[in-house]
């Protein structure tokens, strides 16, 4: 290929939308969530992210994907508003489309995690094959905080961390340091701020040295069993979220107080 129209397809590689960045130097994607100032996930950002998602698995190129947000947060989460009667399946067969890619995707997917890693975006996270942290890292799954639950962690979490950590995370909502997070199984590695970088650098040049095709068929052995369940189990997940959870009358005080800013009023009904 000519320099010309190689600098050609790479600039038309790079490409900037209103909610994530994605960069492409081969072998590695970049994906940079941009939705200042917490990265949280609205409806563009799922379909955005869905489309970088799909474009990435075409490219033979291409075998390591990282996903990334700012030194604020990494994601604090799907939004609030996104929960409403009249938008929630949407948002749930958006989000988890863009979960189901990422978790099935043939290249290596690694994640770099600073700030805010919470809900939706601990979700994100945690179905990455690497996933690196800073140390002082703000994670958790704080949806039962609004009466709601993560369908995602719900459905995956307990195979990462073991159940009765994920049931303390999933049933009291409580946040953990990226530390914590590491020692649970939530993440491969725990680092300083100034050293995320290295050590995610680190992780590229290793997997960078090895064969695409090789890790493609190897990821697929890894996670034969897992991702028998997993199909299954965040489609029930999802069923129970649309048609028990949105008819309690405590998620919808619970999504109405968070967008209110004000105290819950909780009728255990």
């Amino acid at each position: 290929m000519a320099p010309a129209a190689e600098k050609a397809k790479e600039a038309a590689a790079s490409a900037v939308a209103s909610r994530i960045a994605l960069k492409i130097d081969a072998p590695v994607a970049r994906i940079t969530l941009q939705h200042s100032p917490l990265n949280v996930i609205d409806l563009q950002m799922m379909d955005e992210l869905s489309a970088a998602l799909a474009e990435i698995e075409t490219r033979d190129d291409v075998s390591i994907v990282v996903l990334e947000g700012s030194e604020k947060a990494f994601s604090a989460g799907v939004d609030v508003a996104a929960h409403t009667p009249d938008k929630v399946e949407e948002m749930l067969r958006k989000f988890h489309a863009s979960i189901v890619k990422l978790a099935a995707m043939k290249k290596v997917t690694m994640a770099a995690v600073r700030g805010h890693c919470l809900g939706g975006g601990a979700e994100l996270a945690m179905v990455c094959d690497l996933v690196f942290t800073t140390g002082d890292a703000l994670w958790g799954f704080p949806e039962i905080k609004l009466a709601c639950f993560p369908p995602v962690a719900a459905t995956a979490l307990a195979a990462l961390i073991g159940q009765k950590h994920a049931a303390d995370l999933i049933l009291t909502g409580r946040t953990i340091s990226g530390e914590e997070s590491a020692s649970l199984g939530l993440a491969n590695q725990a680092v300083s701020g100034a050293d995320l970088d290295v050590v995610l650098q680190a992780a590229i040049d290793r997997v960078s040295k090895l064969s695409p095709a090789a890790i493609a068929v190897t990821k697929k052995a890894i996670y034969a069993w897992d991702s028998i369940h997993f199909d299954k189990g965040l489609a029930r997940a999802e069923k129970v979220y649309l048609e028990e959870l949105t008819k309690v009358e405590d998620m919808r005080e619970g999504v109405n107080a968070f967008l209110e800013k004000r105290e819950a009023n909780w009728k255990g009904k």
